[in-house]
């Protein structure tokens, strides 16, 4: 006989890898902008957003605009990158980082990290400097990545950046609320970008932010974004522009999260300790290292599994929590290991190669029940103990 109990009842609740964490301010803002009819592209919520975000991060200027990859793609637009240029990036990262490379018709050059930080390697980037100098051919630009929430080793690169004349870009989109020494990142390249998707840290929903000193580059990003349109009453364009602006009401949404941007940080470094105080016994399992320059976010924590220690791999520990409906997913996979990327330089990818084949991010939010979290730690332990007893 039927029960009527549906089999989906005895599915325990999704666990999210980084779910957005939104509030009550959030929601008073966005009722501001419903309220004004003010709905469409700019507005003042887009003007103190920006000015808000510059002040929090330690910026003069700010430009909100619609993805962390637009504020990339204007970044080395307005670095002068183009056809037949080089630019030297983090190999471990996602594609929307290097992706506008292409944008621009220029070469990436992928540098492999290292193990302090998991970020660029300082390292690797100055024997590249070195060998491309020495060729007559010296790299437009840097594309430096802060993975997962901690910066890379900002001060070799800026020093080396400097040295051979280099334009430095911080791609600071996982990393916002981080420090390097006392800085935040992104301030300390020529532009800086920042990506409010909806797994970070704090979300627009959809959306970034171009920071940078220079009040003239400043100026002619917002108007790259704005179409490029001239100073005119009519319609008049001299350069090829992009329809790259934040809406009113995401900005709304961004002055919210902004506002709660340290808890947020505090709720994440807080999983990362209970993860670490649980899982750290664990034979095979190491978590990624807070370097010595400044503070992780811990965006997403993650760690790294010893298949001979542990009994299992990352792919079967990822295959036990999916089964308890629970998400998890593997470190980036190299971008010198991605097919699209195949033809272009690489420098090493020992590093980021086993990087990627034994990380796994675990669920990372910020309002992570600690419930939700023990059913994480339950797992890891599980499949530990079914492999021993296996043995």
């Amino acid at each position: 006989m039927n029960s009527g109990v549906s089999s989906a009842a005895s599915t325990p609740p999704r666990v999210f890898l980084s779910p957005p964490h939104i509030g009550v301010l959030e929601a008073q803002l966005v009722h501001e902008a419903f309220a004004s009819n003010w709905i469409a592209p700019l507005g003042p919520h887009v003007n103190a957003f920006e000015s808000e975000f510059a002040r929090a991060v330690g910026s003069p200027h700010a430009v909100a605009l619609s993805s962390g990859t637009a504020a990339i793609h204007l970044s080395l637009m307005l670095a002068g990158v183009g056809p037949a240029d080089e630019v030297l990036v983090s190999s471990l990262t996602f594609s929307a980082t290097v992706n506008p490379i292409l944008y621009v018709g220029a070469r990436p050059v992928f540098i492999d990290s290292e193990t302090q930080s998991w970020n660029l390697d300082p390292g690797l980037v100055e024997d590249t400097l070195r060998r491309k100098a020495a060729a007559g051919k010296v790299p437009k630009a840097l594309l430096v990545v802060h993975l997962y929430g901690q910066t890379a080793d900002l001060e070799p690169l800026i020093q080396l950046c400097d040295k051979y004349g280099v334009t430095l870009i911080e791609d600071a989109a996982e990393a916002l609320g981080a420090r390097y020494r006392d800085r935040h990142p992104g301030v300390l390249g020529r532009t800086g970008i920042f990506s409010f998707n909806g797994n970070k840290i704090i979300t627009t929903s959809g959306g970034g932010m171009l920071v940078t000193d220079d009040e003239a580059l400043s100026r002619h990003a917002h108007k790259l974004a704005s179409q490029a349109r001239d100073m005119a009453p009519h319609y008049q364009h001299s350069e090829i522009g992009y329809n790259y602006r934040m809406s009113n009401v995401l900005a709304a949404i961004g002055r919210g999260q902004l506002m709660v941007l340290e808890e947020r940080v505090a709720a994440r470094r807080r999983n990362f300790d209970v993860y670490e105080a649980a899982l750290s016994s664990v034979p095979g399992l190491t978590f990624q290292p807070e370097a010595s320059w400044g503070r992780h976010t811990r965006w997403l924590t993650c760690l790294l599994v010893d298949p001979e220690q542990f009994g299992a791999d990352r792919e079967a520990i990822r295959l036990a929590l999916e089964k308890d409906n629970i998400e998890s997913r593997p470190l980036w996979k190299p971008m010198h290991r991605q097919p699209i990327f195949a033809a272009y330089e690489a420098v090493g990818g020992s590093v980021s190669d086993d990087l990627f084949e034994r990380g796994l991010c675990l669920p990372s939010g910020s309002s992570l029940a600690d419930g939700e979290r023990q059913r994480v730690i339950d797992m890891v332990k599980s499949v530990h103990e079914s492999t021993r007893k296996l043995r």
